[in-house]
């Protein structure tokens, strides 16, 4: 890998529409100096696909409470078609900015996920269900060793599990991995929401032993996942972690978002 460290972006798929001019403008600048790897979501692409996918039952929640999408290989398809019509607007956009971009999906050898859990709420009933979704494990950072200032890579967060076969992850936890592998210093989390709230009040600033506590106690839905993502990134050695909707400049200033640091 050549050039500066990278900075690791995750684009929520919920947010991906509300993205202005201006936000790329100022990612653009900022990659101009930093190689970038975007981790993007699928959500709401994937809504607008098969408006089904937004139906209650097409989520499942295991026994921990934890919930995933029910993944068959119709769904990792129906990824693969969202995920090339997001990244050809990401490109579009990088491209007219003067940022040369490609496109990677996680399972071509880039992330590894674990087994994935087997029981899972069906009709008030736990039963065993066939679910093509498998926790991020580790990530070979050998497919983006070439990253360079100037350029950017847009990830899949598709993953290959044990038996090898292509899995659904999450992408919050798949972009926590890939700033670890990538020695990253910053994790961006980029959200529909502007700070992390407790107790209805905006944070600034959080350690992650603080983060992991609202986590477990009081945190729900996305945010949940985004906070574990955060500790996890932590844990790998990425030095801090910001949540917000704001340009990506802004949220490393520290002007706005929440920052999450191990201490």
């Amino acid at each position: 890998m050549s050039g500066s460290v990278p900075v690791v972006v995750k684009l929520g798929g919920s947010c991906l529409d509300e993205l202005a001019g201006s936000w790329w403008d100022d990612l653009a600048r900022h990659g101009r100096d930093h190689p970038l790897v975007l981790v993007h979501g699928w959500s709401k692409p994937l809504r607008r696909l098969r408006p089904h996918y937004g139906e209650p039952s097409a989520i499942l929640r295991d026994r921990y409470g934890n919930q995933s999408r029910w993944t068959t290989t119709e769904v990792i398809d129906d990824i693969k078609v969202v995920s090339a019509e997001v990244a050809a607007e990401v490109f579009g956009r990088l491209e007219a900015r003067g940022i040369a971009a490609r496109r990677l999906l996680g399972s071509d050898g880039l992330c590894r996920a674990g087994t994935g859990e087997r029981w899972w709420w069906r009709d008030k009933q736990l039963v065993e269900l066939e679910n093509l979704v498998g926790p991020i494990e580790g990530v070979d950072p050998a497919p983006l060793r070439d990253l360079r200032a100037g350029h950017a890579c847009l990830v899949t967060p598709l993953a290959r599990d044990t038996e090898g076969r292509e899995v659904n992850t999450d992408a919050d936890r798949a972009a926590a991995a890939i700033g670890g592998a990538l020695a990253a210093t910053d994790l961006v989390l980029v959200t529909d929401v502007a700070h992390l709230l407790i107790d209805g009040e905006p944070v600034r600033e959080i350690s992650a032993e603080a983060a992991a506590r609202f986590r477990d106690k009081g945190a729900v839905g996305g945010m949940r996942k985004k906070l574990r993502a955060a500790g996890e990134a932590l844990e790998r050695g990425v030095r801090r972690v910001v949540i917000g909707s704001a340009p990506v400049s802004d949220l490393l200033a520290g002007r706005t978002g929440t920052v999450i640091t191990r201490s």
